[in-house]
This record gives structure tokens, sequence and C-alpha cells, in this order.
């Protein structure tokens, strides 16, 4: 072997940032094993990791672009795949108007440098059919910070400080599995058990004893959907009880008897039966909560994909702030990112959009319609109808609700063009697929997810094994796609990229907050030649909080700096800075936004509806080894038992007549699935639950090992029309079903993805 070499990057896989070393040898991956040396993963990894040695090597990885044929699949070079997809777009916008191209990105892209060019590509689209994907998993948590904060997302998210907190409160969300979640933390399993050997509590509340309620000091069940309820019963409490105290937050608010007034009839009693949680238990965590040497309130995918998921993430919020918790030690608090999102967002405060979706009048947030609307959108006739699509990174179809009503949506399209690797369920409607390189051929910074972390930090993942020739990155393939919209097809992409990097500098040089004195021309002429989302870093790093302000503090960070530590920059614990966060008009946190105070009789009306009780629901569940569909192609990550089963108690499995290991049919509103039984004293009576992103039954697409594999999907039960109000997130946990025993032969079934793989 020659050329071999350990290079230094992040796991690219879910949020928790983990540092791995990939071994390379003739430009081959020989092995990625933990980074001991990254000061905040320190060597600790999870299975997913195996991911970017398989992706990699995976022959059905597409490699070059491929455009749909009469007679199949044909490759063609990417100057012809730009050259027709322009043609394509341009004649349908010219006959239907620029709304009839529609974008939808998925969450792959959130690990690629080319994250940074999305609004590039959406400015060149000009279309109102840009579709939101955090409808499918952070939407409510947006609009809750932005309308309490001001915004920007995620700069206004606060995460518990868990290496130092006393009192961890986990409602709808399972860390040791997701490794955080708007919350980035490696090694989960390890800093829970902390909290617990230094004298400290967890507690979990979820429908679900989950991998975290096995940590946990203890679990309560809890009926999926009622989060908002059991959490403003905990405030009412804080009130009653006279355990008030704002702490940092005092003399900072706006609110806080508009609160007490909208919380005063959400008593425990009054909430008990609906939560099933009883009103001892909620009164007893709500005051060991307010008495903690530092708390924190943290909400995740539970308290966001469901009917009430902006009031349930309120009730985190108003939990921290209401006990003293926010901007405190131990409590909850805001990272200080070296390559600060401020400095490209808008400095306008947050407010929901006043236009709504076309077809349904769903809220828009950030002039984006939420994902739940997209095949309504595409399947009702009228003006702004959409007629294509731009897909970046994702398979909706087997990620977004109602996956029969979507198939028929995308079937229907004039034209699709997806930038992915795998044709897979939803890109065998495309009519071009633009492959971009595998993680381990692209560099990367975790622009994002930093702004997230448990602790301040800063790496460069560099590039493990060089990418062929005729493989572009995927902020070049935004670029052009964007260019050939805007008419400037054939462009070369050095020209493209500093026409928009001089107005990215514009934007960045105006937000600076740190340094005095700098022009747009000093910014540009100080990266000289450099190209790309390297250039936005390393100008991102400069104008930061750990900055070199351009040459102003010569010992601060650029990006050749981060790069010289291959390993990763410890730049501390996360620090009280509540004053430079909050960007409302007023200057003050809103306690009570007016979206929230509205959707109240909403939640009055749910706990007051007999029929509430009787209903059997359905939630997802997360594997440890998937976090996304592509991953179910890789070998590593699919082998051994199955994941994909229908979870049920012993005692509803008692009273439905279905075993273990025996197959149940489940029934939605919009569909039917048949799914291997397992049953679990893990889950709560009344209480059901699939994993997600399964299905891969379908002839047409290239993924031979996820259809050795493939499960049910769990997408052809949700509802797409069952939202959260406020900010029109569908609603993925907590679908109301029927289950029953699966007949002996094979039933007619809602479609493909609907039966599950022999066992």
């Amino acid at each position: 072997m020659t050329n071999q070499r350990s290079v230094s990057r992040v796991c690219p896989f879910c949020e928790a940032t983990c540092g791995v070393i990939i071994e390379v040898a003739d430009e081959a991956i020989l092995k990625v094993r933990g980074d001991r040396e990254d000061p905040f993963s320190r060597g600790f990894i999870c299975p997913k990791v195996y991911a970017l040695k398989e992706l990699h090597d995976d022959p059905e990885r597409l490699r070059r672009p491929l455009k749909r044929t009469p007679g199949g699949w044909q490759e063609i070079s990417w100057p012809a795949a730009y050259r027709e997809i322009s043609a394509r777009l341009l004649a349908i916008r010219k006959k239907h108007g620029p709304d009839a191209i529609g974008m939808y990105a998925g969450n792959p892209l959130v690990h690629d440098l080319a994250f940074l060019y999305l609004p590039v590509l959406g400015r060149a689209l000009g279309s109102h059919n840009v579709f939101n994907a955090g409808a499918i998993d952070t939407l409510p948590r947006e609009v809750q910070t932005g309308l309490m904060f001001g915004g920007p997302f995620p700069a206004t998210i606060a995460v518990p400080d868990i290496d130092r907190t006393k009192y961890l409160l986990i409602v709808g969300a399972n860390p040791a599995i997701s490794h955080g979640s708007l919350m980035t933390m490696p090694d989960a399993p390890g800093r829970l058990k902390n909290v617990i050997a230094r004298g400290g509590r967890v507690v979990v509340i979820d429908p679900r004893r989950t991998e975290t309620a096995r940590l946990a000091s203890e679990h309560h069940f809890i009926r999926p959907g009622t989060d908002a309820a059991f959490l403003l019963a905990m405030a009412q409490t804080l009130f009653e009880e006279g355990l008030v105290r704002l702490g940092a937050a005092a003399g900072m608010v706006n609110g806080l008897d508009s609160v007490q007034h909208c919380v005063r009839d959400f008593t425990p009693e009054a909430v008990a039966d609906y939560c099933g949680v009883s009103p001892a238990h909620i009164r007893r965590i709500a005051r060991e909560f307010a008495a903690a040497d530092g708390a924190a309130c943290y909400g995740r995918l539970g308290t966001c994909v469901q009917k009430f998921g902006t009031l349930a993430s309120w009730g985190v919020e108003l939990m921290n702030i209401l006990t003293g918790n926010l901007d405190r030690a131990g409590g909850v608090m805001f990272p200080r990112a070296a390559a600060p999102v401020t400095a490209l967002a808008s400095t306008r405060p947050f407010e929901l959009d006043r236009s709504k979706s076309r077809v349904s009048g769903q809220p828009k947030v950030g002039g984006m319609n939420p994902s739940s609307a997209m095949a309504e959108e595409m399947l009702t006739a009228g003006d702004g109808r959409v007629r294509a699509m731009i897909l970046l990174m994702t398979n909706p179809l087997r990620s977004a609700a109602n996956s029969r009503e979507l198939e028929a949506a995308f079937r229907g399209l004039e034209c699709l063009v997806a930038m992915d690797f795998y044709l897979n369920e939803t890109t065998r409607h495309a009519d071009f697929i633009l492959p971009t390189p595998s993680p381990a051929e692209q560099p990367n910074y975790e622009f994002g997810l930093y702004h997230l972390s448990v602790r301040n930090v800063a790496k460069w993942s560099w590039t493990a094994v060089a990418p062929p020739a005729d493989s572009p990155p995927a902020w070049e393939v935004m670029l052009q796609l964007g260019a050939g919209l805007l008419g400037f097809e054939g462009r070369q992409t050095k020209a493209l990229d500093d026409s928009v990097f001089a107005q990215l500098a514009q934007t960045a040089v105006k937000n600076n907050r740190h340094w005095e004195g700098l022009s747009v021309e000093e910014v540009v002429s100080g990266l000289g030649d450099s190209i790309g989302p390297e250039r936005v870093i390393d100008m991102l790093l400069r104008l930061g909080p750990y900055g070199n302000g351009f040459g102003r503090n010569p010992s601060g960070l650029t990006l050749e700096r981060v790069k010289d530590a291959p390993h990763g920059i410890d730049l501390g614990p996360l620090e009280p800075r509540l004053g430079e966060i909050i960007n409302t008009r007023s200057g003050k946190i809103e306690l009570a936004p007016f979206p929230m105070v509205d959707d109240l009789p909403r939640l009055r009306g749910h706990i007051a509806s007999p029929a509430i009780a009787e209903q059997m629901l359905l939630i997802g569940r997360r594997n440890l080894r998937t976090s996304n569909s592509f991953m179910h192609n890789l070998p590593a990550l699919v082998k051994g038992r199955n994941p994909c089963t229908l979870q049920v108690s012993p005692h509803d499995a008692s009273r439905l007549g279905i075993a273990d290991g025996s197959e149940a049919r489940v029934t939605s509103r919009v569909g039917s699935i048949v799914a291997p039984v397992e049953v679990t004293a893990d889950l709560m009576p009344g209480v059901v639950s699939l994993p997600h992103g399964w299905g891969h039954d379908l002839e047409e697409t290239r993924l031979s090992v996820a259809k050795a594999h493939r499960g049910v999907n769990t997408n052809f039960l949700t509802d797409n029309q069952a939202y959260d109000a406020p900010s029109g997130t569908a609603v993925l946990f907590g679908t109301p079903v029927t289950v029953e025993p699966a007949p002996e032969s094979n039933a007619e079934l809602s479609g493909p993805g609907s039966r599950a793989a022999g066992r």
C-alpha cells in the first residue's frame, strides 16, 4: 500500500459531531475509528460512523448524472445535464410562472457546506413554493423561539448545559439514541450518566420507555400529543406555589402576568387523566425542578411533530425561564458559535408571514410552505400549482406524511430534478438525478450544529478521499442550477461564486458585531483567491467572536488556524449571554406571543373531548444505526434483528388478540399497513410504535440491501391534513389508528411499502 494516511473529520450522520479518524491508503478507505484526541467527543462513536466507508464504497451509489429516457436511465455529462435542466425549467416557468417550480431540501444537506448556498438557489428560483423540511422536524421550535427571542434560528435556541446541570427533565426526546437533536453532544449516554453520577437527576416523560429512560432516574408514561398540557400544568404549579424566579431574565420579559392568566386552569388535576400522569407526579417534578441548583428542561421530536407542537415547545421554554434556569450555568444557555449565522441572517425580528399556503392556508415561515402542504400544492389545479420540483438530498416519499398522496403528486409532475446519490423511492420519479460526492470526498464545517453545541467548539472536516475529476461538490451543483434559472447557464463557477460572495460579504460586514471599521473591500481582498463555502466559513470565523477581525486580533481564529488543529478546538463551556441574544421589537423576551395564546382554546377543547381517551395512537421511534432512509442500503447499519416492528404493550396485545412475532394490520384515515408485532412492556397501553423511513420494496429503485430489509412505511399512516396549527407541522406522532390481527392471506393494502419483509 502507498500513500497511507490518517484523516481527521467529524462524522456527518447525526447531530453529535463526533470526531473520527479515517485510515486511507491508495485512495481507498481502510477503516474508520473514533478520534481520541478530539476535545469534544474524546473517541466516542456510534455504529453510524461505519457508513462513511460503506456509503463511499457502495456500488449502487450514483457517480454520474442520470437522465430519464424512453429506453430507461441514461448517463449524461454535467454540461449536458445543466443545459437540459435549464431548458426544461425555464420553459415551465415561462408558461406557468415562477411559482410553478417548487424546491425542497432534506436533512443530509445540513451536514454539507452546500447548505450555505440554499438561499442563493432559492432566490434564483423566485418561487413562493419553497417547502420547509422543518415541518417534519423542528418548525414548532423555530416558531416558538423566534416569537419569544426574535431569531434568527438556530442562534436563539437555548441548549441544556448538560455537563453542569443537576436536574435534567426530558420530554418527548431520546438523546441516548439521537445524540441530541437541537442539542449537539457526542457521547450522550455518558453525559446522561454523569448527571446522575454527580448527584443529579434525569427525569424522562415519554410514551415509550426509551433507551434514555432506561438510563434515567425515573420515567413516566405520557399520552402522545399531551405534552403541552403537562408542561403548562407544571407552570401553573410554579405560579400557584410561589416558585417563580426569573433569575437572569428578571427585568427582561414581557407578558409574565399574561402567562399566569393563561395557565390558571391547567391545573395538574385538570390535565392528569388527559396526559396519563398523576397530579402528584406533576406537582413533585415541578417543585424539584424549581428547587434544583441548575435545571434544564429539554423537549425534542415528540414535542414538535404532534398536534400541539408549538404549545409544547412554549411549555418547555416557560419551565426554563420561570425557574430562573435560562442563561444559567447548569440550566439552558446559548452557545457562542465561532462562525455565527447572525452575520448572514436578517437582523429583522422574527415574525410569522402574513401570506399562507395556496390550498389549505397553512402558515408560512421565512417565506416557505410547510412540507405537509407539498402534495396538495402539486395536485390542486389553479394559478400557482407546482408543476416541477427541485429536490436536494431528500426522500420525501419515505419521510413525509401521507406517502400515498405524495406518490400521486410526484408521479404527475412535468419535471423533477433531484440532487441525490441514490435512485430511491422518490428519485425514481425524477427526469434528472445529479449525484454529489460521498461525505468522505468533501470537506465540511458543521456550521449549523455548532450553534447548538453543549460546549463551544470548532473543527474542520478534511476530505479523506479525492472525488473523481468529473464529480462536482454539491455547492457547485446548486450554484450552476441557480445560474441556469437566471439565464447564466454555461458561466464559469468562479465568476458565479465571486458574485455570490460579494453579496454575502456586504451582508456580513453590515451585520458585523465585533470589529469596527471593516469594509467589504477589506473582507473580499483579505480572503484572496479562495472559492466556495471555504471562503464563506473563513470570512465568518474572522468576523466571529473568536476571530482575528481581519488583522485586528492577530491571535484570533481564521480557517487556516482551525485547519491547523486537526482534532478540533475547544473554545470553552457555555457562558451567560442573554443580552446578546434577544432580538424582539420590544428588546425583551416575549413570554406570551399571540400564536401560542390564541391556540390555547384548541388545546382546552382537546382536553375536554371524551373521544380522545378511546383512540389508539401511533408514534415513531429512532434506531441508533439509522437516521435517514439512505442508511438502509448500508449492510453494517441494517444487520441483526429487524428494527422495523410494530411495538405494542402486553395489555393491548392481549386485548387485540395479537401475539409477539405475528402480524398486525394498522389503519389510519389515509392508509393501511401490515407489520410484524413486537410485544414489549416498554410501550404505554393505548400506544403503538413504528420507526420511520422504511418500506423499500419498489423494483424501480437501486437499493438492493434496503430491499432485503425493506420494512414498512409508517408514512402510509401519517396524515398530512393533521397539523400543529401555529406552525403547519404535520402530526407524525399521535396519529389515531386501529390495530387488528392481520389476515393469513396477503390482503389488499394501500400501496408499495405497506407490508413488511419476512423476518
